[in-house]
């Protein structure tokens, strides 16, 4: 394919994760190699910060900052929960992708990659769509990003194994303060992690048992598996005989056998339309508090457990980095359309390398625990969870410090000039 040359625009979308910005690095670093990609430009919040035309220009920031994002967490270029609509809001979607396009056109963006999950890919698929519709020649590449693992494809998500890291310390630590308490009258914790739809994250946290059946966390309730009240009060009690304690983990998104989220406020509705998951770990303490008499507290890791850049996964940012590599090296090369992946080659010892997946296949389809990695009774994961998942929390990344704390990179964010009027 003929060399297309034109600017580069990167941008992220959705919750962000310790290693984002690594992906981020990896495209601005390995653009920087090819000649035809001239300016390179960040798109601040994302798909709704580039509608308003708020783009950065990233050849301004100094070099030692854009290596430093491979340590940063959060979305160093901002992010956002937008999406192109076309079912359910599709005048819109149109006036949209109209003005992405006369965005484009006006600052020469030839190459365009968005980083995130599902609906973040699904939106990068249009946008290729769109340009080949259009005639507008471009490359566009998304680079995958979710700590909720539920790509498909992909042996796993950039940012799954950093989350699943610093969650099992957590409930390491929490577990050993609630045992060094625990007293004849026996007391429940909750610890509640993320996770709508897919229990990947909550599944993790069974690396913290370190093989140990006696350590924590003792129960773990996933979204694929429907929650029985009965089954789960008499395990805790069975756990609390044992240990005197019982410490749960149990993903936000869990459900009953009639598929409603135990945690969901429905007079509250997300960016997407879902009912804000309001708590499932306290319906839960509520239930062991009411029914066993057992002192019980909750937990919840909300944002910390996706920004925990102090205890990220080694092999977690190596791998973010090389998908941003990759994007950026298939798009020079004249790919479009398509997504990195991460291919598994070996796991004892961990062997992988990266491929490319079509976005088509990638956008709106959840990848779940496979119901053979989950024992038969639901409540942990099983052996071949653990060497899947045991590989990917190897390693910590090293962020230098100041004052004791880490020091992490926070970008100029030289703006670009608008060419145009405000969006309407």
């Amino acid at each position: 394919m003929a060399e297309l040359n034109g600017n580069l625009l990167v941008a992220q979308s959705g919750g962000p994760t310790a290693v984002i910005n690594a992906s981020i690095a990896g495209v601005i670093q390995e653009a920087g190699h090819h000649e035809c990609i001239e300016e390179i430009y960040g798109g601040l919040n994302g798909i709704l910060g580039i509608l308003n035309e708020e783009l950065i220009d990233l050849n301004d920031e100094k070099a030692r900052n854009i290596e430093g994002l491979r340590y940063t967490p959060a979305a160093a270029l901002g992010t956002c929960r937008y999406k192109l609509d076309f079912k359910k809001k599709p005048e819109q979607a149109a006036r949209d992708m109209d003005r992405l396009f006369q965005i484009f056109e006006a600052h020469n963006i030839r190459y365009f990659f968005y980083a995130g999950g599902n609906d973040s890919q699904d939106t990068a698929h249009k946008i290729h769509l769109e340009a080949a519709k259009r005639g507008y020649e471009m490359r566009v590449m998304g680079v995958p990003k979710t700590i909720d693992n539920d790509l498909p494809c992909t042996d796993h998500c950039p940012g799954y194994g950093s989350v699943v890291k610093y969650n099992c310390a957590t409930v390491m630590e929490v577990g050993l303060d609630v045992g060094s308490m625990a007293t004849d009258d026996g007391s429940c914790c909750i610890v509640e992690v993320m996770g709508r739809a897919a229990g990947w994250i909550a599944a993790g946290t069974v690396l913290a048992k370190q093989g140990n059946a006696a350590n924590p966390p003792h129960i773990i309730l996933l979204p694929e598996i429907a929650f029985d009240t009965e089954k789960f009060l008499a395990r805790v009690q069975e756990v609390v005989a044992l240990n005197r304690y019982c410490v749960v983990v149990c993903g936000e998104g869990l459900k009953d056998a009639q598929g409603n989220e135990l945690g969901a406020d429905k007079s509250r509705l997300d960016a997407f339309g879902h009912p804000i998951l309001a708590g499932a770990s306290e319906v839960l303490k509520n239930l062991v508090q009411d029914r066993l008499k057992l002192k019980s507290r909750t937990v919840l890791l909300g944002y910390a457990q996706r920004a925990a850049g102090h205890f990220a996964s080694q092999i977690d940012a190596e791998e973010a980095h090389a998908c941003g590599v990759a994007a950026a090296r298939a798009a020079a090369d004249g790919k479009s359309g398509l997504m990195p992946k991460i291919v598994r080659t070996g796991s004892n010892p961990y062997k992988w390398t990266i491929g490319l997946e079509p976005l088509e296949n990638i956008a709106n389809v959840e990848h779940f625990i496979p119901r053979d990695w989950i024992s038969e009774d639901g409540f942990l994961p099983n052996d071949k969870f653990v060497e899947y998942a045991a590989p990917l929390i190897v390693g910590e990344t090293k962020a230098p410090t100041k004052d004791g704390l880490p020091h992490y990179v926070v970008l100029e964010k030289n703006k670009v000039e608008k060419k145009l009027g405000p969006r309407a």
